[in-house]
């Protein structure tokens, strides 16, 4: 018998787009993958691996080399000190390692806070483990949380918090104030928090991505997981790291020997090498990113969208009704793929419950011609509900 959980789920919003984007030819600016095939030496490193390396299963942690890499990586970039023998699991993407860390700590009945608009693989998941979502909803301009708001939240019963930062839909990158409150809440309350780094290098502007294992209390009551496909642009790699206190690695590792039990190792041997060579990459990366967000800003708002400001991530978003469109935002999606050729995101289908239906979500990490012409596709989509 099917799992009623997952059974009764319908299919992602991103695979819908992405279907209809293929079925219809259109351009896809909704899934979040880079049209740039990622750093050379670091791809030519993988195909080295597989042909003159090691092929058979690798620890079920993860490479050495990996782990050790990973460590270094977070103290250079962040200030973390962290133990790759005890404190590090590799896995098989990051939305593996959060389905490690949901199984593996949560217990039936835990209440888990989370903020909406969220990653949509979070909930079900979490009610998998025998969790309670506790939902915070978040709401534009600036999707910011409150201390009476999580305070609303909390009950006896509260155990975890999950923390997406830099966050997916908005482009939001949480602020240091915003973080110390985070932490201090988690600290008073004794609640470990799950923190979905994965966009940690995608900031701009001179924002700084802090980790929230690094504000007071914190590293030994938080989970940290990264990417190296969003770190490095290559999303279909799915090689993913789970950072945490001994006791808690333990418990995440357990199940994770059960999932998927390890990665391929010319994968892992290559993201080593890009952690210990790539500075280079970090740097210019975010800056042509950024650029990518300013053509895809200044060529929408030129056509009379209002962009909300996006400080990270892949993404940037689109109010419709302040741009004077009467549309709901799945409904202009489905209207925008159909008539114009352009997918897009709907954020209302990343709440579970009242959702914000007026923000559209739209992937920069495009080349410079698909921008200028997804541009061109969003101002016919909306010109052709006026007419």
């Amino acid at each position: 018998m099917a799992n009623p959980i997952f059974a009764n789920l319908p299919m992602t919003v991103f695979e819908e787009m992405s279907g209809l984007a293929r079925d219809l030819g259109a351009i896809n600016l909704g899934q979040g993958f880079p049209d740039d095939p990622g750093p050379l030496a670091i791809r030519q490193k993988a195909a080295d691996a597989v042909l003159n390396g090691y092929n058979q299963y690798p620890p079920m942690a993860g490479l050495p080399e990996l782990r050790q890499a990973v460590v270094a990586h977070y103290g250079r970039h962040q200030g973390l000190g962290l133990d790759w023998t005890k404190e590090v699991t590799i896995t098989s993407g990051a939305t593996e390692a959060l389905a490690a860390v949901f199984l593996g700590l949560i217990q039936p009945g835990d209440e888990v806070i989370c903020f909406q608009p969220l990653y949509d693989s979070y909930l079900p998941v979490i009610r998998q483990a025998g969790g309670v979502p506790k939902l915070i909803r978040l709401s534009p301009p600036d999707w910011r949380f409150t201390e009476a708001m999580l305070e609303a939240a909390v009950t006896p019963k509260t155990r975890f918090l999950v923390l997406n930062n830099p966050v997916n839909p908005t482009g939001v990158v949480v602020s240091e104030a915003d973080l110390a409150l985070l932490a201090a809440f988690c600290v008073r309350h004794d609640l470990t928090a799950i923190c979905d780094e994965v966009w940690e290098q995608v900031v701009f502007g001179g924002v700084r991505h802090h980790p929230l294992m690094g504000f007071p209390g914190m590293r030994d009551r938080c989970v940290k997981i990264g990417s190296a496909g969003k770190m490095f642009g290559l999303t279909g790699w799915k090689v993913g790291f789970i950072c945490a206190a001994p006791d808690l690695t333990r418990a995440i590792a357990r199940t994770h020997q059960f999932l998927t039990f390890t990665t391929a190792p010319n994968l892992q041997t290559a993201v080593a090498y890009g952690l210990e060579t790539a500075a280079d990459w970090f740097e210019t990366m975010p800056r042509e990113m950024e650029r990518s967000r300013d053509r895809l800003e200044s060529g929408l708002v030129a056509e009379g969208f209002v962009v909300l400001p996006g400080q990270g991530t892949y993404f940037l978003t689109i109010d419709l009704a302040a741009s004077g469109i009467e549309l709901d935002d799945r409904s202009f999606a489905l209207h925008g793929v159909h008539k114009a050729g352009i997918a897009s995101i709907p954020v209302s289908a990343l709440y579970e419950a009242d959702p914000v239906t007026t923000i559209l979500r739209l992937c920069f990490a495009k080349g410079d011609e698909t921008l200028d012409e997804g541009i061109v596709r969003m101002a016919k989509a909306r010109d052709l509900i006026r007419k």
